[in-house]
């Protein structure tokens, strides 16, 4: 169990670092998945990280993502 949770940290440490770096800090400044320069395995943990009701990143439409303030 300690493996998968330091690896959800890892991989949403990752994520939010990468879509800070392109300034996707709101709804509106959501960046896709391409525009955050996301690798195939942040890409494969970015369902289960981004949209729960206390998460770090969130999901707007259009299959864009965000970190929440």
């Amino acid at each position: 169990m300690e493996v998968v949770s330091g690896t959800l940290f890892a991989m949403e440490e990752s994520i939010r670092a990468k879509l800070l770096a392109v300034g996707a800090t709101s709804r509106e400044k959501a960046a896709t998945v391409q525009e955050a320069h996301l690798d195939t395995q942040e890409q494969n943990w970015l369902s289960y990280i981004a949209g729960g009701l206390f998460a770090g990143v969130k999901k707007a439409a259009d299959r864009r993502y965000y970190v929440a303030a």
